[in-house]
């Protein structure tokens, strides 16, 4: 079995293989700010299946996101019945958020894809591979310089973490809403 193997086996329940780290840094990232920029990925084999290479250019970021909804501010003055509603209702999962949060602190990068890392009860951590769209290295690199001609991707919902959240890992059968978009398909007044 090969390193990225037993990486991968260790974090299938990594609090109960390394309970004693997995505390460590809680106690740590907990007093860190919440867009944090790091030098090497935290989960190496899920970086490098997600396109995070170790080289210039890529920019390693964890992202701290409050659990529990999102609330509006609270409304001081007005009181209606509509004002009283304070959560958000919004189709966006918390991965989303953390990329868009990341990418609004680097907004001359480009969000390539985004992992999971940890959680307790106030907060979820989600590490993000940004790209430097200006950066030499990644215009040269063939692979990877199609990112230079795109645009704020994680606003546009074109992230695999966006794609997720509006059902687009599916195809065919069962999907026949979902595309061009559920608003769109409800724009064509057709059910």
């Amino acid at each position: 079995m090969g390193m990225y193997k037993h990486i991968q086996k260790l974090w299938k329940d990594p609090r109960t293989n390394a309970p004693e780290l997995w505390r460590e840094r809680l106690i740590k990232w907990r007093k860190e700010p919440s867009t944090n920029r790091i030098k090497k990925p935290t989960r190496l084999d899920k970086a490098r299946s997600l396109g995070y290479k170790a080289k210039q250019g890529y920019i390693l970021v964890r992202q701290r996101v409050s659990r529990g909804g999102r609330l509006r501010p609270k409304i001081r003055k007005g009181r209606r019945p509509k004002h009283f509603r304070r959560r958000k209702i919004l189709a966006k999962n918390y991965q989303q958020v953390a990329e868009q949060r990341a990418n609004k602190k680097f907004p001359n990068c480009e969000v390539l894809n985004s992992y999971w890392v940890m959680k307790d009860g106030k907060h979820y951590w989600y590490e993000i591979i940004l790209i430097d769209k200006s950066h030499p290295v990644i215009k040269a690199d063939k692979n990877i310089n199609w990112i230079t001609r795109k645009t704020r991707r994680a606003y546009r919902g074109l992230t695999s973490a966006a794609r997720k959240s509006r059902g687009l890992r599916k195809k065919g059968k069962g999907t026949e809403k979902i595309r061009p978009s559920l608003r769109a398909k409800l724009r064509r007044g057709t059910n």
